[in-house]
């Protein structure tokens, strides 16, 4: 009977020699070549993207241990089948002495409990563990599973692996077998849209090929066809989602207009929340720009507004706009150093109260109690500002929170704030008892 299998299925690697990609794990004296190869893999957990070689990996690690593969997937098993699989998995190793190994797809998926039901399993050797995910197993695995197993991260397959891939599915008997030929800019096109996935490249060779019958050279609108778009690896609430806007914050910040819209589409396209992207701008203006061009935060604001009013797919122009002017203002993360050393005074010296001269007085008691006593108004003053005057209580008198940059606005800041510090150590105390000036009871 003919082999009816999707393609992908038919072409799997049949041992560690087949396997295209993941020479850092399974190259020749790597760490994981070596156990499969003995015989004696260990409990592992799989990271990395959809189509690398996760469940490959775990087949291969089975047949070279002699072991019974039992492959189940976290989305739709539970605790039941999991003490159902580890009671045959104990029963069949004391009967023959022949081990289980355990492969679950999407280990992510299962809940804490879940997980913990598998946890003295593993630590007693009853099953191989091998886990697969595509998300941080920091995040999504137990400590205490992790602890039992080793984890090792699966790299997405380089564009001269998934030509290899798609040669040898041409080629080979299990796949088209020369069946079909593949038009070298059909060949180009499928290996760049799959985006590092040997899966979604195989899928849409087989879709394509059987789109022709085999009767003709299968073109590249033929790839277009099959595909209808590129496979973006992004998950709105995992690993890809914080990486892209990491990037894109990057980017903004080292002053990189292309690379800025880069990500921001990217994001766009795959269908990241056009107001999460807003969040981050108006964050950005605030906090990477600054007082260096205080226009920033309002054409920031204004671009999170229009975005909300418009909508997709418009709204990826304000946001574009404002991403642009970001990226290329002048940058000053001075109030971001200064907060920080804000906080840090905040947590770790003594909360002195306000200082008499700058308690509010509204009553008779609180101005005989000496509140707001020698408060001096600076409008009284020249240049409104009263010499020598110190607002911050007296351990701190001397802490300089705001330290402005030499970069675009922030400039002709700087230059004030320098002018007012130096006044102020010329001018000595200002306040000697006398109250003239004074608004008791203003604040």
């Amino acid at each position: 009977m003919p082999d009816t299998r999707p393609l992908a299925a038919r072409m799997r690697p049949r041992d560690l020699d087949e396997l295209v990609g993941q020479e850092h794990l399974v190259g020749a004296g790597r760490v994981v070549r070596k156990a499969i190869d003995a015989g004696q893999p260990p409990s592992m957990i799989l990271w990395g993207p959809p189509g690398t070689g996760k469940t490959t990996l775990a087949a291969i690690a089975a047949k070279r241990a002699r072991a019974r593969l039992v492959a189940i997937s976290a989305v739709s098993s539970g605790v039941a089948d999991l003490r159902k699989i580890i009671d045959e998995a104990r029963r069949l190793r004391d009967m023959s002495g022949q081990r289980t190994v355990l492969f679950i797809d999407e280990i992510h998926r299962f809940n804490k409990a879940q997980q913990d039901v598998v946890l003295p399993y593993v630590e007693n050797g009853d099953v191989v563990l091998i886990g697969a995910t595509t998300e941080n197993p920091s995040f999504e695995v137990n400590s205490a599973l992790l602890s039992r197993s080793r984890v090792y991260v699966l790299r997405p397959l380089g564009e001269e692996d998934v030509r290899a891939i798609v040669r040898r599915a041409l080629s080979d008997e299990r796949g088209l077998a020369g069946r079909a030929r593949l038009a070298p800019e059909a060949e180009a096109a499928l290996v760049a849209v799959s985006n590092g996935d040997a899966r979604v490249a195989l899928n849409a060779l087989e879709l394509a090929a059987d789109a022709t019958g085999g009767t003709r050279e299968i073109t590249l609108g033929d790839i277009r066809e099959a595909l209808q778009r590129r496979s973006l690896l992004y998950d709105r609430a995992g690993d890809q989602h914080y990486d892209t806007i990491s990037a894109f914050i990057k980017s903004v910040r080292g002053s990189d207009p292309d690379a800025a819209l880069y990500w921001l589409m990217r994001m766009i396209d795959a269908g990241e929340d056009p107001m999460f992207i807003a969040r981050r701008i108006v964050i950005l203006a605030g906090e990477d720009v600054g007082l260096a061009d205080p226009q920033a935060l309002v054409i920031a604001s204004a671009a999170q507004q229009a975005a909300h009013l418009i909508g997709l797919p418009e709204a990826y122009y304000p946001l574009a706009e404002a991403t642009v002017y970001l990226a290329l203002a002048p940058k000053s993360d001075s109030l971001k150093r200064g907060l920080g050393e804000l906080q840090r005074d905040l947590a770790e010296t003594r909360a002195d109260p306000v200082p008499l001269h700058l308690r509010n007085a509204p009553t008779g008691l609180m101005r005989q109690l000496g509140y707001g006593k020698d408060y001096q108004y600076a409008h009284d003053f020249e240049g409104h500002v009263v010499p020598g005057e110190t607002y911050l209580p007296e351990p701190l008198r001397e802490r300089r929170y705001y330290v402005p940059t030499d970069l675009g606005a922030e400039a002709e800041l700087r230059r004030r704030v320098e002018a007012l510090r130096r006044s102020a150590r010329a001018a000595g105390p200002a306040r000697t008892g006398d109250t003239s000036g004074s608004r008791p009871g203003t604040d």
